[in-house]
């Protein structure tokens, strides 16, 4: 296991489905990594443009306060096109199913997925939940209702 020194660690229950048996679970690849890589319970082709719902092979207890986010990785993205479709997933803390991972193959190409490979990150984080204050007016701000590049485009940066 990789040491990782002033961070906290939360417990998270984590039960193998009997499809899951023989596969690493989620494992930090490097001491500063944030996400855990998490690897495919299924041999599958993805083709252009397809999603799948990509199994695990287990299910967990995320502890109240708290929610697993289902992440794309990197590499993944960039040299292939694969990404996670609803990026980040969360897995809520009262989610009790097996964990998947919504895939899609944004390439032009067939893209094969064995069974063990690395296909997306988890990353636990708390979470802060709103209550709602209905106010007539809001208060201005320089930015006010600009929205959607009206800040400036990237021709500018």
């Amino acid at each position: 296991m990789i040491e990782r020194r002033l961070q906290i660690r939360i417990p998270v229950r984590i039960k193998r489905l009997p499809h899951g048996h023989g596969l690493p679970l989620p494992a930090y690849a490097t001491a500063g990594a944030a996400g855990m890589d998490v690897v495919s319970a299924e041999p599958l082709i993805l083709r252009p443009g397809m999603r799948h719902a990509v199994t695990t092979g287990f299910a967990v207890a995320i502890p109240p306060g708290y929610e697993m986010q289902v992440r794309p990785r990197s590499g993944l993205a960039l040299k292939h096109g694969i990404t996670v479709a609803n990026a980040p997933g969360t897995v809520d803390a009262d989610y009790r199913g097996e964990v998947k991972v919504i895939l899609v193959n944004l390439s032009d190409d067939n893209f094969t997925v064995q069974r063990g490979d690395r296909i997306a990150q988890l990353v636990v984080s708390p979470v802060t939940l709103a209550s709602w204050a209905e106010v007539e007016e809001l208060d201005d701000t320089e930015r006010g209702e600009g929205g959607f590049g009206s800040t400036g485009g990237h021709a500018g940066l």
